[in-house]
């Protein structure tokens, strides 16, 4: 692969648990492949700002771009007619009640300019270990009894990793980011890191930071 310009030999990764400075990856932000995605190969992953990411039938892609899409919790954005939303009652929340449909539901749901999906059968039983130790957690937002929308991640304490989330209703999976946010506000977390970027979580208030200001985040 190539980094400004100059090839660098890919890192495959082993039996063992580790994995190269995040400023070997390439020019992409890929870093390594291989490797398992056991919890403690995963835990190791996101404590060094580390992210799998790759299709079904695929070896395992680990990430670290540069710059990283992150979300601060106090600029989190509402707009007028979201605001009205969240004070409209027409959403309830729990978290972790149902980690699996909500995984499920990320996993289904299409998206614009999006085929397939990359929460494959091992990775879904890998975020299910993680939840079960609870490491990963989930959001639900429920419109009276149905579930509608939500999200999940990885919870390191004092920086939440968003993973996915999904949304059957319009305004769904905003009001579970939004409460995310809040609820990070009040716990003093660093960000929500939303490792890429899209317009929809740009509009959320969402922004890009380079990977060393990210490091020392999530290292701080």
């Amino acid at each position: 692969m190539e980094k400004d310009g100059i090839n660098i030999p890919l890192h495959f990764l082993g039996d063992q648990l580790e994995f190269p400075p995040v400023e070997m990856a390439s020019s992409d932000g890929l870093l390594a492949v291989g490797g398992d995605l056991s919890p403690e190969r995963l835990l190791l992953a996101y404590k060094n700002g580390i992210f799998p990411w790759f299709n079904e039938d695929a070896l395992i892609l680990w990430w670290s771009p540069d710059p990283r899409m992150v979300l601060f919790p106090q600029k989190v954005k509402v707009s007028k007619s979201m605001r009205k939303v969240m004070r409209s009652q027409q959403f309830s929340l729990t978290q972790n009640q149902c980690f699996e449909q909500v995984l499920d539901y990320c996993a289904q749901v299409e998206r614009k300019d999006q085929e397939g999906t990359w929460i494959t059968p091992n990775m879904k039983s890998a975020y299910m270990e993680l939840f079960q130790r609870g490491i990963a957690r989930s959001l639900e937002v429920w419109q009276e009894n149905t579930l509608v929308g939500g999200l999940y991640g990885v919870d390191l304490g004092h920086v939440f990793c968003g993973e996915s989330m999904f949304s059957l209703t319009s305004n769904a999976s905003k009001f579970a980011f939004v409460k995310l946010a809040e609820e990070c506000l009040v716990k003093n977390y660093k960000l929500i890191d939303c490792q890429v970027h899209t317009p929809h979580l740009e509009s959320l208030g969402a922004e890009l930071i380079s990977r060393s200001d990210f490091m020392t985040h999530l290292k701080g």
